[in-house]
């Protein structure tokens, strides 16, 4: 079957662009093929800096024609029930329109709409005009006179199609001036020659004639494999940058991994004000020596053109430029060890935090209260954990997080560690940021972990005080992750930590009228129970074990919660488990329907006295002794305790559904029977709802 080529050919597109736009454009080509009746066997998109191109494989020659009976109004109907009839049906007249009878509703207007098949050449040179004008580009421009607009300049387009075994045609269209044609260009430098193509397998090959690597995850390998093998011969190892390789990939069609250096004393620098001056002025890869894991002063770089002087000219004008960034970021690390961090914590009263919830300084002073009240309640030492809190912000006033954004927090810990603060104290004003992810690791210290709960509790907090709550896909200052971050340090680190204590300790430094402060806390918790149920799904477990576990009350111990779901999961695994819930739901089902004939719930203890059968004596004294294990077991938090002890009412509750008729003729019998099977559902309801548990 043919196949479809495509190449749209421009100046340089923005390396952040690309790969996302060849997407698009597979999407949006593919989609109108199978809305015109040509499916396709496969398609592949691909993009470098001058342009995007597709592969469409196995298209139909064209589409068949079609034949459709569209029912209309009746025959008498008004005016203008025709006239939408015959506008939907593409009639002249009613006269074009067939009469048909139904003997229930008698005659009605039929259109007989055919429509011949077209070539696949004609629908792709219909459809791609449309398509280009359309291009979802994030940002696109206009140039000279034309109205076109395109992320950069457009020169040219590619349109082929047609076998493997046969010449193929061109697909002939016009988007604003710019004739479809099968010929494209090379490499802007190294072979700026035009050149024909014909289908795909030629084109690829023909590109990398002259110079074009078209595939970006080729490109990537490349320059990935080179660097490695570059870094080995110094005996150095390449410090990885997926996103920096991305961006490279995305500037140069035909890559050349090359090496420079930089002066050894930048090495006083720490290495990632380093690393990042580098990665972000020269788009330039880091290394590392593998015996002190520190940097080197010798980087990697990825050339566009293959240099006459193997290079020399361009390492140099590197090194030049990278010598000159690297002395600013020396300066402003030097001038910043120059005042002691807490110097800069009146500056933070001049950053604005939010309109509503003061500056910067006021939220570190809430940190110091909120992380002094935390401290004991994670093991940490008090006044390390508010000391910590007091400096955490105040690395966002130096000149370097000034340049250097992301590195707030990691300068703030190497500024506090050369002023001689505690190590732990260093430590925490790093660490409170995260987890900032859900692969990002999680404080482990106990002064890191008290600051980064107050970071997360004061956000949430503050936010939910002024109603800026997350609302569907939106989530602008990232509640969600600060949630799960509290989450997932109170779970690893096996913290015993409610929730529902720790808001309105960090609500009550807040500076805001809160109408019902005990709605918010109850709104907030059931914003945690949703982020955990999230966190635990993500983690394997079953969703109707963690609705079992919070169909409970006092649902705000984190860990707790975790232990009882990952019990219940052990219990429902087991074979007593699965039959102990089936009996449990066998009895649930039988009360809900007796209670619904009564029109009561059924109440009150059953009676010693009214047992006549060996089976309800030995359930009822079973249920007795299971459920004052199981409470037991739930108060000293032995989970697994508590589920064994119920999974000994397995045999009872079988012997009994076997021998017993709970409906008995005898009213008192029958209410007996019904007490005890409300013993059963009451019983189970001490560690988890079996209600919710599936199965």
């Amino acid at each position: 079957m043919p196949d479809l080529l495509l190449e749209l050919f421009s100046e340089e597109i923005p390396a952040r662009m690309q790969r996302k736009a060849a997407e698009d454009l597979k999407t949006l080509v593919t989609n109108a093929l199978v809305d015109a009746g040509l499916p396709y066997e496969g398609a592949k998109a691909f993009a470098t800096p001058r342009r995007l191109a597709l592969h469409v494989a196995g298209v139909p020659v064209g589409s068949a024609a079609t034949r459709e009976e569209r029912k209309g109004p009746r025959v008498g109907a008004p005016e203008k029930a025709i006239e939408g009839f015959l506008r939907g049906a593409g009639l002249a007249s009613i006269d074009q329109a067939k009469v048909q009878n139904d003997p229930k509703k008698g005659d009605f207007y039929v259109a007989v709409i055919e429509k011949p098949g077209q070539s696949a050449i004609e629908i792709i040179a219909e459809f791609m005009p449309a398509i280009l004008r359309g291009f979802p580009w994030p940002k696109s421009m206009r140039w000279g006179t034309t109205t076109t607009r395109w992320v950069r300049p457009l020169h040219s387009i590619v349109a082929t199609f047609g076998p493997e075994t046969e010449e193929p045609e061109l697909v002939p269209f016009e988007f604003d001036g710019i004739n479809s044609d099968k010929t494209t260009r090379g490499h802007r430098f190294l072979a700026d020659e035009a050149f024909t193509v014909r289908r795909f397998d030629d084109y690829a090959t023909g590109l990398e004639k002259h110079k074009v690597v078209l595939d970006a995850d080729r490109r990537k390998d490349i320059i990935l494999n080179d660097a490695k093998d570059r870094a080995l011969a110094l005996g150095l190892d390449l410090v990885e940058d997926n996103g920096l390789l991305e961006e490279v990939a995305g500037l140069v069609e035909w890559p050349v991994v090359l090496t420079g250096s930089f002066d050894e004393d930048f090495l006083e620098i720490p290495d990632e004000c380093i690393q990042l001056t580098i990665r972000v002025n020269q788009k330039c890869f880091v290394l590392k020596d593998p015996q002190s894991g520190r940097l080197a002063n010798r980087f990697v770089l990825v050339s566009n053109i293959v240099a006459d002087d193997g290079g020399k000219l361009i390492v140099a004008g590197n090194e030049k430029v990278i010598r000159a960034r690297l002395s600013d970021a020396r300066f402003f690390w030097e001038t910043d060890l120059k005042s002691r961090l807490s110097d800069n914590l009146p500056n933070l009263n001049e950053v604005k935090f939010h309109e509503k919830l003061g500056s910067v300084g006021a939220r570190v002073e809430r940190l110091i209260a909120l992380s002094g009240e935390l401290a004991p309640l994670v093991g940490a030492d008090q006044a390390k954990a508010k000391r910590a809190a007091e400096l955490a912000k105040a690395d966002l006033v130096s000149n370097m997080v000034f340049e250097f954004p992301e590195l707030q927090g990691l300068m703030g810990r190497y500024y506090a560690a050369a002023q001689g603060e505690d190590p732990s104290v260093a430590t925490a004003i790093e660490e409170h940021y995260k987890p900032q992810g859900p692969s990002d690791k999680v404080p482990t210290d106990p002064v890191a972990i008290a600051v980064a709960l107050a970071e997360k509790l004061d956000l949430l907090a503050g936010f939910w005080a002024i109603e800026e709550k997350p609302t569907g896909s939106k989530d602008p200052y990232a509640l969600r992750r600060a949630a799960l971050g509290v989450i997932r340090i109170v779970l690893e680190n096996g913290l015993r930590l409610r929730v529902g204590d720790a808001i309105p300790s960090a609500l009550k430094p807040i500076d805001v009228d809160v109408a019902d402060p005990g709605a918010l806390v109850t709104d907030l918790l059931s914003f945690f129970a949703d982020r955990l149920k999230v966190h635990l799904k993500d983690e394997g477990a079953r969703h109707d074990l963690i609705d079992a576990v919070f169909a409970l009350e006092d649902q705000d111990d984190l860990l707790m919660i975790v232990k009882r779901v990952e019990a219940l999961g052990s219990f429902v695994s087991s074979d007593d488990g699965a039959n102990l819930i089936a009996g449990y739901k066998r009895a649930v089902n039988i009360l809900k329907a007796e209670e619904k004939k009564d029109g009561a719930p059924v109440s009150g203890k059953p009676h010693a006295d009214h047992f006549q059968e060996q089976a309800e004596i030995d359930l009822a004294a079973a249920i007795g002794t299971a459920r004052a294990e199981a409470e037991s077991a739930v108060s000293a938090e032995n989970f697994e305790g508590a589920m064994e002890a119920l999974s000994k009412l397995r045999a009872p509750v079988d012997r009994f559904f076997e021998d017993i008729l709970v409906n008995a003729e005898d009213p008192a019998l029958r209410t007996n029977r019904l007490q005890l099977l409300a013993e059963i559902r009451d019983a189970t309801h001490v560690v988890a709802d079996f209600s919710k548990v599936s199965g």
